[in-house]
């Protein structure tokens, strides 16, 4: 598997940084691990604007989902149009919501021209040559955390998520493990909405990850205490990731 980051940044775009979007590429076939805001320009660094095979969003923040309603205009109205739909694995009752922050007008379809919506459930799916297992995250609106497996090879998600069980389990001896680390280790923080890079470390350690890529970090967030957080909680290779990344998993 080729990982991209396309973007990495929490919450809202960083100057350096659209927000989360992850592309996934094997066997010719290209995932899109959430579209936030600002995701789809950068995307189109690395692949064409209609080279996408599928996606997949974790949640409905607009950080995670926001560029997909954008997405409608250039798939909708293109010159090649019309294009086939793209499979969307979201959570049940993305595409309404995306149809609502569309403004869809009377008579217009509701976005089914440019999406083909499989709701997500705990559980494994394939989507082309990847095996998928999901699980609910720990964050106040239904999250998915993804597991990826192609041919030996294994990738966790977190998406957004405070500390669960099922971070654990999705992360289980994963070649790479790309989790959040938003929060910071040296204040109060809420609970069940992010990790910190303490936490994150943790967490790599408990699923015995082989390579811990940290994500989603504010504008304000300290890179440099985020990543020593992280390398203090778990002893295997440990990085923030930056936009244009590749890595070979």
């Amino acid at each position: 598997m080729k990982l991209t980051i396309v973007g990495c940044a929490g919450s809202f775009p960083r100057a350096d940084a659209a927000c989360s979007a992850y592309l996934l590429e094997a066997d010719g076939f290209r995932l899109l691990l959430d579209m936030g805001n600002g995701a789809l320009g950068a995307l189109q660094r690395h692949i064409g604007l209609f080279d996408l095979d599928a996606l997949l969003v974790s949640h409905l923040h607009g950080d995670h989902c926001f560029d997909a309603c954008t997405y409608v205009v250039a798939r909708r109205y293109c010159q090649e149009a019309p294009l086939p739909t793209i499979p969307l694995y979201a959570p049940a009752g993305t595409l309404d919501r995306f149809s609502r922050a569309y403004e869809v007008q009377p008579g217009n379809a509701k976005l089914e021209d440019v999406y083909e919506e499989r709701a997500l459930a705990p559980g494994a799916l394939d989507i082309g040559p990847f095996r998928l297992t999901v699980d609910r995250m720990n964050h106040p609106v239904e999250t998915f955390g993804v597991r990826v497996e192609h041919d030996g090879s294994t990738l966790a998600y977190s998406a957004d998520s405070g500390p669960t069980a099922a971070l654990e389990g999705l992360a289980r001896g994963v070649d790479v493990f790309l989790c959040e680390a938003t929060f910071s280790d040296l204040q109060a923080n809420p609970p069940d909405l992010h990790l910190t890079g303490g936490e994150a470390g943790r967490f790599a350690t408990l699923a015995g990850v082989g390579q811990l890529l940290l994500t989603h970090l504010t504008t304000w967030s300290d890179p440099r205490l985020t990543h020593e957080a992280a390398a203090g909680a778990y002893d295997g290779p440990t990085r923030i990731v930056a936009s244009g990344e590749t890595y070979d998993i």
